[in-house]
């Protein structure tokens, strides 16, 4: 498949639904304490049930089948960048050009903060694009 250049985070997980031309699988998104022997008595532990969906796969799969979803680590640090690390960047630009020319903190707070909006929208009107750079790929268990 062509993962020999990059490496690739596998998560195990279960087919939630199949629809038409996609799949939903769920998978449990843990922190690492939550797997500790305390984690009952401890208000830390952390356990999230994620849903991905795939939209390329070649097998046929059924409901509560387990799988391996696969994603690229190198696609991780994409989303990443895209979803923090560049809100950051244009939030702290935004921050030091406005207070350069407003001189008031308040005032260009909030610009900085506003400004993360239209950003924002364009990465949901390019999310049909960004499900094709972000591929998931799923592999049976067994």
């Amino acid at each position: 498949m062509g993962r020999k250049d990059s490496k690739v985070v596998k998560h195990p997980g279960f087919v939630k639904e199949v629809r038409d031309k996609s799949l939903l699988v769920s998978i449990i998104n843990q922190s690492a304490c939550s797997a500790c022997h305390a984690n009952s008595a401890c208000t830390v532990s952390d356990m999230e049930e994620k849903e991905i969906e795939i939209t390329e796969f070649s097998k046929t799969y059924i409901p509560g089948q387990q799988v391996t979803i696969l994603f690229k680590e190198s696609s991780g640090f994409s989303a990443l960048f895209l979803g923090y690390i560049l809100p950051f960047i244009i939030l702290l630009v935004t921050l030091i050009i406005s207070l350069e020319i407003t001189d008031s903190e308040g005032i260009s707070g909030i610009i900085s903060l506003l400004i993360l909006v239209p950003y924002y929208i364009i990465l949901y009107f390019f999310r049909h694009y960004l499900k094709k750079f972000f591929k998931f790929e799923i592999e049976e268990i067994g």
